[in-house]
């Protein structure tokens, strides 16, 4: 009897078990695509360049070198009546004969200009005050000699110091002041050697006795040259 009883219970008892449904099989995995990196960001765009349009001239002298920049645009009758002479070659030959040791630190400048034939001379040019200009007689300022306002011709000066009673404005001047044109841009160390030179203590008129330089120091060469890529900001433009 308990033989028969037994397969009945398993037979009960494997009827009454849940059916055990298998989970689906995994899909078969495909192989690993690595991440895609994200593309890099696009370069910043170049910042333009102003191009300077003004010129630069080269001052080959027996002392060395000295570069000057020209506001042809602030001051463009006595920039244009500059490289006049430099295109022409007239420059070549002209000399430094002039030091204002004698006026103290405080108006330091050396003169040069046609000191030779006057015919190399071109005829006089109008006068522009800097209170037109815009621009201011610092150190470094390239400016135009004259006796009178009006009667420039190839005679200029470079400033070793500011001399702002040069300018056209200054309180008790004569108000035309001198003509700024430019300025130095390298060589100021050439510029000082000239102004340190020996002069003559007889030599000159007037408020010249005793500025003319001895020897002179001679322009060899005046010949517009590219832009120095380390040309400072200068001084002469007036701020504002």
């Amino acid at each position: 009897m308990l033989t028969m009883i037994l397969p009945a219970l398993v037979l009960s008892a494997a009827q009454a078990a849940p059916a055990v449904v298998p989970p689906p099989p995994l899909p078969r995995a495909g192989p690993v695509r690595p991440m895609m990196a994200p593309p890099p960001p696009p370069p910043p765009l170049p910042v333009p360049q102003m191009s300077d349009a003004r010129s630069y001239v080269a001052l080959v002298t027996d002392a060395g070198t000295i570069t000057v920049r020209i506001e042809n645009k602030r001051a463009p009758v006595t920039a244009a009546n500059f490289l006049r002479y430099v295109d022409a070659k007239r420059m070549d030959g002209f000399k430094f004969y002039r030091s204002t040791k004698s006026w103290g630190p405080a108006n330091q400048l050396v003169q040069a200009g046609n000191r030779g034939d006057a015919r190399k001379n071109f005829p006089p040019i109008a006068h522009e005050p800097t209170k037109t200009t815009g621009l201011t007689n610092c150190k470094g300022a390239l400016s135009m000699a004259r006796l009178n306002p009006g009667d420039a011709t190839s005679d200029f000066f470079l400033l070793l110091s500011d001399i702002k009673g040069f300018d056209s404005d200054s309180v008790g001047g004569d108000g035309a002041g001198f003509a700024v044109f430019g300025e130095i841009v390298a060589g100021a160390d050439v510029a000082a050697a000239i102004f340190n030179a020996p002069v003559s203590p007889t030599a000159g008129e007037g408020v010249m006795v005793g500025q003319m330089l001895d020897p002179q120091v001679t322009i060899k060469t005046a010949r517009r040259v590219p832009a120095p890529a380390d040309a400072p900001k200068g001084c002469v433009v007036k701020a504002g």
